[in-house]
């Protein structure tokens, strides 16, 4: 199937590259659910991983088996309109993917750089420099996309094992503060019951904020785009890679697994142990609502330890963007006579060879 002299990886491996973006988002994301929702963010998540685990997902198994060369969702909507009409609407939707990828780079590096800034810690002369330090960044992640995607993919299991490691221990030990304080999550529920007692109204500004929620669900297109990557069996074919299939449903299934589990738990414990205030601009714990909490219960040490790891992952998540876009727009554009000249170079894309076929 496709070149037999590039090298593949266990699908663990690819879901650590494709879900550094989504698992960086609890850098922010109890924050905005906080700062949207106030006590209804909890709620309003349970939302989230239902339309994530009920929507998403299945629609992305199934793109999985029927997209297995790695087009993704493109792929199967072009086959829906003949000629022109399919590649005019191949060509609108990498415009918006391409886009979506690009800011999913900047402003991932733009929260890396806020994190790194706020860390009590930080020299005096990193203030007023985030545009500067934010450019290094997405310098620094270049470059290590031109060494290869086994580079890469490489930095992408170490950031992802250590990144959830941290957040086990926070969540751990942050539950265990809920639990020494009934009295807090007597006044988030008392606030709750009082300011939103109409169920119908609660399950309704859920709905409304949602789409401030639904980050790093890109991830999933990525986890598509990037198939060819993953070691199926020796039996796997070209028309029927059952292996490569198989292993990008548990890369799907266990990324939203592990994420709609943590948005859950943090989502409770930031809006039960934070103070409002805290989450408003200029509060401790504005877009930083874990870290916040790492260095309250855990130490400056161990907080800081956290910042590095999350100012690591959000750093590379373009990574997760940047191999999206580095897979689907050479199995798009050769074909339509618009090869952009870096489709056929050895680096960065080296993973994918538009005369591969795969």
């Amino acid at each position: 199937m496709g070149d037999p002299h590039l090298k593949k990886h266990s699908w663990w491996q690819v879901m650590c590259l494709t879900g550094v973006d989504y698992f960086s988002t609890l850098g922010y994301q109890p924050a905005i659910a906080a700062l949207a929702a106030g006590v209804i963010s909890p709620l309003a998540t349970i939302v989230l991983v239902a339309v994530t685990l009920l929507g998403a997902l299945p629609v992305y198994h199934r793109v999985a088996g029927e997209s297995h060369r790695g087009e993704g969702s493109i792929a199967m909507l072009e086959r829906l309109l003949p000629r022109w009409g399919g590649k005019l609407l191949v060509l609108v939707l990498l415009g918006f993917a391409a886009t979506d990828f690009m800011i999913t780079m900047t402003l991932s590096a733009a929260d890396a750089t806020a994190h790194a800034i706020q860390n009590p810690l930080a020299p005096g002369w990193l203030q007023g420099q985030n545009i500067l330090v934010t450019l290094f960044l997405l310098a620094l992640l270049a470059a290590v996309f031109l060494r290869g995607f086994k580079e890469a993919i490489g930095v992408a299991v170490v950031l992802v094992i250590v990144y959830l490691g941290l957040n086990v221990v926070v969540v751990f030990s942050t539950f265990v503060e809920v639990f020494a304080h009934p009295v807090a999550v007597g006044d988030w529920w008392h606030a709750l019951s009082t300011s939103h007692g109409n169920p119908f109204m609660v399950i309704g500004i859920a709905l409304l904020v949602f789409p401030k929620l639904a980050l790093g669900l890109s991830g999933f297109e990525t986890g598509v785009a990037v198939m060819p990557q993953i070691r199926g069996r020796a039996s796997d074919t070209e028309e029927n890679p059952a292996g490569r299939i198989k292993g990008t449903r548990r890369l799907l299934t266990t990324a939203a697994v592990i994420m709609s589990s943590f948005l859950i738990a943090t989502s409770f414990t930031t809006v039960v142990l934070i103070p409002d205030q805290e989450f408003q601009t200029g509060g401790q714990a504005n877009g930083r609502a874990l870290a916040f909490l790492a260095h309250q219960y855990l130490g400056v040490g161990f907080g800081t330890v956290y910042d590095l790891s999350t100012i690591a992952i959000l750093w590379f998540a373009g990574a997760s963007a940047m191999a999206g876009l580095l897979n689907l727009v050479p199995r798009y554009l050769p074909r339509y006579g618009m090869a952009p000249g870096w489709a056929r170079a050895v680096r960065p894309s080296c993973w994918y060879s538009p005369s591969s076929g795969s």
